[in-house]
């Protein structure tokens, strides 16, 4: 394990000759580890991958039976109850860089807003937040608002309800 203080994390970029692959590698990194010292979570190992529509909805429909792109994947190396007092490797988030970009359009902001959103959800889910439940939802929101210094993707869902 790393030293405390530290962020220690694997970052695959797959969509090589897209000018945007670089920057946003650059970024979640950088996010990464601000999400990481927000949450008490530094020196613990998180891949983060930035991949295709199509890699990414061979992993959904692998892993979760949907036959569709999705936007982020999460993939937690503990059970949800242990994942925040763990120490080991928290897991892995896999971005789909195609989506985030038609999803930044769509909501007429930044690409860059658009990956950090993804990545503050991701990562809560690999350490144990869920959005089934009203109740879950709710702390998940709330969660993601600290992380990001205002609303999420389970906030703006809240709210259309």
């Amino acid at each position: 394990m790393a030293p405390r203080g530290t962020v220690q994390f694997l970052l695959d970029v797959e969509i090589e000759g897209n000018d945007l692959s670089r920057p946003a590698a650059r970024l979640l990194k950088r996010v990464a580890k601000e999400h990481l010292e927000i949450l008490k979570q530094q020196g613990r190992e998180l891949s983060i991958s930035l991949v295709s529509d199509r890699t990414i909805r061979k992993l959904n429909r692998e892993h979760r039976g949907k036959d569709k792109a999705t936007d982020v994947l999460s993939f937690p190396q503990e059970e949800p109850k242990d994942a925040l007092r763990a120490t080991g490797p928290i897991g892995d988030v896999v971005i789909s860089l195609h989506t985030a970009v038609r999803q930044a359009d769509a909501g007429g902001w930044k690409v860059s807003l658009e990956l950090k959103r993804l990545f503050a959800h991701g990562l809560l889910h690999c350490l144990g937040y869920d959005h089934e439940t009203d109740a879950d939802a709710k702390a998940m929101a709330a969660m993601e608002e600290r992380v990001l210094g205002a609303r999420g993707m389970v906030g703006d869902s809240l709210t259309q309800r």
